[in-house]
């Protein structure tokens, strides 16, 4: 099967990875990624397949396969280097928002209830037009980190 990702390291490239690995001191994930990358070139010694790599290095192949890619679009640097996990979120409340929301929590609960529930805070202020919408959950997480409740015994 022919490979849209092809490992050709350079001679520099090929020393820098194995002096990485020699001194051993760096994360671990650079480790593993500079491992694959040696056993995966193309004009190098081993040049092993997809699978032998994933089964020595007790990875998946589809982690192999990504840092093939890696290396062929953004370099070695990129390539060694651990992605950070995780999207990056957009905040749904402002600074503003949340100080709306903190205080509408303090205040009197509605008619009939004996006090504010998440489900109720986040339904107000999408009424009240801070946000467009709104979970309960960010409201939780948002509370969570201001000491203002009125049942908190901390004042900040």
């Amino acid at each position: 099967m022919n490979k849209k990702y092809v490992v050709r390291l350079t001679e520099h490239e090929r020393e820098q990875i194995e002096k990485l690995l020699r001194r051993d001191r760096a994360h671990a994930r650079k480790l593993l990624y500079g491992r694959i990358l040696l056993k995966a070139d193309a004009d190098g010694p081993d040049r092993w397949t997809d699978e032998r790599i994933a089964e020595a290095l007790e990875v998946s192949t589809s982690t192999v396969a990504r840092q093939r890619q890696r290396f062929c679009e953004d370099g070695l640097e990129v390539a060694l280097m651990p992605k950070k996990p995780g999207r990056p979120r957009r905040r749904v409340l402002d600074g503003r928002a949340e100080a709306h929301l903190i205080a509408l929590s303090c205040s009197k609960a509605p008619q009939g209830r004996e006090r504010w529930s998440m489900r109720l805070l986040a339904d107000r202020m999408v009424e009240m037009g801070y946000v467009d919408e709104l979970s309960h959950e960010t409201v939780r997480r948002t509370l969570k980190k201001t000491a203002s409740s009125p049942i908190s015994n901390a004042s900040g």
